[in-house]
């Protein structure tokens, strides 16, 4: 089909020209024609030379203006293509998990930009974070109704990033009934998660790894999950044999689902839990020098953008030197970062300088990312937004 064009300004587009899938405004030479573009438009993307780089899902209003999405010109974005996208992606959760619970499209990387998809068994949750999904929301939804016959499919499009796109926020149902809460199992426990109102889309499958591997530390031991969300780090510690887990979150309803995760793999009486600010509740526990074998401290974005930059870095620093005053001598504290704007060197720096401030001696034994259902574009390393340190503390 014929689309219209968008041109790239002369000397501009490198990025693009090596691979990047993203496209600035001020590289694109817009003319009247282009500016009266409905935002998500498709257009053919033409280098200043005439190279043509493919279909992108075009927006006037923002700074990333053009998200390509086929490498071939005139590519026709209907539910056929997101479903031949949709089964691609899935293939290869395949031969990775043996159970339906995965991040099942990872936008960029998966090649469908502003797209993610989470599997929850039959039951999906999808977050759409750019003008071009937005505007095939049906398409999309016929196209994953297609590739896995869900019983629902729930749209969790109430995330900060859909600002920038000129979108508005909003949960809804977008096929089937409302699906309450779902089962998900993981590192040998069964977790409760709720896609219509828990976080992001109702649960972390980004740590799934790093929740396994920290497991391994707490054998016998008490472990402390702060920023406990659901429960996800201190139900694989009950898992993996911690005597004992402590929960800290402010939310209730969090908390809630981590005591019904307890109940479903028969760890309820291991499990402790404290509503509580997590940077006062650790300030209380060092007060009464009270220490686990693992501690976990998962927070959510300190950094939503480049201006929290620092104050960021000190919360991370001062969450670090808190957390590293309740882990036993030769115990674990595991780090998490999940603020794409603070780079992994500048995390690795502030979480470094916590525990040296809390004058424990440390090795730092293993740094990772997200799990391998959340692949990273390899021309958009900013996309690798999850940072995990695991350290042990003398």
């Amino acid at each position: 089909m014929s689309l219209p064009v968008l041109r790239i300004k002369p000397r501009e587009g490198k990025r693009a020209r090596a691979g990047s899938p993203w496209i600035f405004s001020n590289e694109i030479a817009l003319d009247d024609a282009t500016r009266r573009l409905e935002p998500g438009a498709a257009v053919d993307v033409v280098l200043d030379d005439g190279v043509a780089l493919g279909t992108a899902m075009f927006n006037p209003k923002t700074l990333i203006a053009a998200r390509l999405i086929s490498p071939q010109r005139g590519e026709t974005l209907d539910a056929a293509f997101f479903a031949r996208r949709i089964h691609a992606a899935d293939a290869l959760r395949a031969r990775i998990f043996a159970e339906p619970f995965y991040r099942a499209v990872h936008a960029e990387a998966d090649f469908l930009p502003g797209l993610i998809v989470d599997r929850y068994g039959d039951v999906l949750s999808i977050q759409l974070g750019a003008a071009g999904t937005d505007i095939r929301t049906d398409a999309i939804v016929e196209a994953l109704k297609a590739v896995y016959a869900p019983r629902a499919i729930v749209l969790r499009n109430d995330f900060q990033a859909r600002t920038l796109e000129g979108l508005a926020s909003e949960t809804k149902l977008a096929f089937g009934t409302e699906p309450g809460e779902v089962a998900v199992r993981e590192n040998g426990a069964t977790f409760r998660a709720d896609p219509m109102t828990g976080q992001k889309t109702g649960w972390f499958f980004d740590q799934r790894e790093n929740r396994g591997f920290a497991a391994r530390f707490v054998k016998g031991k008490a472990m402390l999950d702060v920023f406990s969300h659901a429960g996800g780090f201190a139900l694989a510690a009950l898992a993996g044999g911690a005597s004992e887990a402590l929960c800290i979150d402010a939310s209730e309803k969090a908390l809630g689902l981590a005591a019904r995760s307890a109940t479903a793999s028969g760890f309820e009486n291991r499990l402790l839990m404290r509503k509580a600010d997590a940077f006062e509740a650790l300030d209380d526990l060092a007060s009464q020098k009270v220490t686990f074998g693992l501690v976990v401290a998962d927070p959510p974005a300190f950094a939503k953008s480049r201006k929290d930059i620092e104050n960021a870095a000190r919360a991370y620093r001062k969450l670090a030197r808190q957390a590293a005053a309740t882990v036993e001598p030769g115990g674990t504290l595991v780090m998490c970062s999940c603020s794409h704007h603070i780079d992994a060197a500048r995390f690795h720096a502030e979480c470094a300088a916590g525990i040296h401030q809390a004058r424990r001696p440390a090795r730092l034994l293993r740094a990772s990312g997200a799990d391998i259902d959340h692949p990273v574009h390899p021309h958009l390393p900013e996309t690798a937004y999850l940072k995990c340190l695991v350290f042990t503390l003398d």
